[in-house]
């Protein structure tokens, strides 16, 4: 827990860079390896290493991941002789792990070697009570980000509409709402009219109400102002 903790998104790189990344390599190893160069893996000795997206890995590198953790040592790009390594892995994805066993995309000794301690994170729309304290943490790192704002909060109508949204996009969604927010704001609070139009105009189905069809176009009009 003392030690720097590493990530790697396994979706952003190809594979050979994202080999190269994971275990280093030795100079001279392919074009451009100009030096020796320790991968995750080395560095993250007697540490933590994410692997996010962990099912975007080519089955090749699944079988030098599960060679890594049983036998708890790597060797190097272009390298003869094995290194040992103490680490945690953790692994996310976005991808149900079991289904892509069935469809033979993800090895399955890999699934029952990763699936130590699973920890299912629900979407954030199943999770509301979690959206003011968030709402709070993203307005305080970007303050410090952009130092010229001044935020100190949010309206009370504004975090409503937070609540009652559905967030497709889960925390980063909400994140970069915030951004926005924080960037756009001339008050010291957050106010409705520094949201996107795509979160005051949706909420979730159990608070919306739908008007009745047999209603006239006066009354239709009025619900529709009370939503």
């Amino acid at each position: 827990a003392e030690k720097s903790f590493m990530a790697v998104n396994c979706a952003a790189l190809p594979e050979g860079l994202l080999e190269s990344e994971l275990f280093g390599h030795e100079k001279g190893s392919f074009t451009g390896a100009t030096e020796n160069k320790e991968g995750k893996f080395q560095r993250a000795h007697q540490s933590s290493l994410l692997l996010d997206e962990v099912s975007e890995m080519s089955l090749p590198l699944q079988a030098k991941l599960l060679r890594v953790l049983q036998e708890h040592e790597i060797t190097r790009l272009g390298g003869t002789q094995p290194i040992p390594v103490d680490l945690r892995i953790i692994a996310a994805t976005n991808s149900k792990l079991s289904d892509l066993v069935e469809q033979k995309s993800f090895r399955e000794d890999l699934y029952y070697r990763l699936n130590v301690i699973p920890i299912h994170l629900p979407p954030l729309r199943e999770r509301r009570e979690d959206i003011p304290d968030l709402v709070e943490f993203f307005i305080k790192k970007y303050n410090a980000r952009h130092t010229k704002t001044h935020i100190q909060g949010i309206d009370p109508d504004a975090l409503k509409a937070f609540e009652q949204y559905s967030w497709p996009g889960n925390v980063r969604e909400l994140e970069n709402v915030i951004e926005r927010a924080v960037v756009l704001e001339t008050e010291e609070r957050i106010r409705k009219t520094s949201l996107p139009n795509e979160l005051l105009g949706q909420l979730s189905p159990d608070k919306t109400q739908v008007p009745e069809l047999d209603q006239n176009n006066i009354d239709l009009e009025r619900t529709l102002d009370q939503i």
